[in-house]
């Protein structure tokens, strides 16, 4: 439970514990991040308004890490377009205050019971190479390596799916959402960039061109 308004937390966590739940209470947003992305929790309940970090970015965050877990968002922003903006975000409920604590319990529940999905890894690895997915973070040999937001998707793609050629074609569709040839050399010129930052100051180069293939990361 991440919530910094400690009554309403702390009614919350008192009706869990009383229903034989194991709960967290974290008030502060980046703190709650942090013991969210740690793992071991069946439901996340998170509000919206946080100090240091607001529950959208929360949610945004563990979405982009790929974390699985079920995120309730439990906030006083009750438009249309809040609720909107909060699902498309990543949550997978949303629940109005002032609420009824059955109500929350219910949801809660009804989370709990979804089959969970396969884990995904937070940290991608290939060699003395490493991307955190919470931190955004990349270090090669231990040297940290700044990318732009392209780049760290393209990387990501790689080694998502390292020892497996990645076309041109798939890179457009998986990195630039583009589901057609637009006869541009976008991949090509951004592969470059990457190579410069990741191969170029190391002794061995990472990014691998299979001719008239794609590229790929070793396995």
């Amino acid at each position: 439970m991440i919530e910094d308004d400690r009554l309403t937390g702390q009614y919350i966590v008192d009706g869990f514990r009383e229903e034989g739940h194991v709960v967290d209470l974290l008030t502060d947003g980046s703190q709650g991040l942090m013991q969210a992305a740690a793992g071991g929790y069946d439901v996340l309940v998170v509000d919206r308004m946080l100090p240091s970090l607001d529950g959208l970015a929360i949610v945004q965050t563990l979405r982009g890490a790929r974390l699985p877990v079920p995120i309730l968002l439990l906030t006083a922003l009750d438009g249309v377009e809040d609720r909107i903006e909060g699902l498309n975000a990543g949550a997978d409920d949303y629940l109005v205050k002032p609420f009824v604590f059955g109500e929350l319990s219910a949801r809660v529940a009804a989370l709990a019971r979804r089959p969970p999905p396969a884990e995904e890894p937070t940290v991608l690895r290939a060699r003395d190479l490493e991307m955190n997915l919470l931190t955004r973070r990349v270090t090669r040999a231990g040297q940290a390596i700044d990318l732009l937001p392209r780049e760290f998707a393209l990387l990501e793609c790689l080694l998502r799916r390292k020892g497996r050629v990645q076309t041109r074609t798939m890179l457009l569709e998986t990195v630039w959402g583009i589901h057609f040839d637009p006869q541009t050399n976008v991949v090509e010129t951004h592969v470059s960039r990457l190579r410069g930052k990741v191969d170029k100051p190391f002794d061995q180069e990472l990014i691998e061109t299979v001719r008239g293939a794609g590229y790929r990361i070793p396995a």
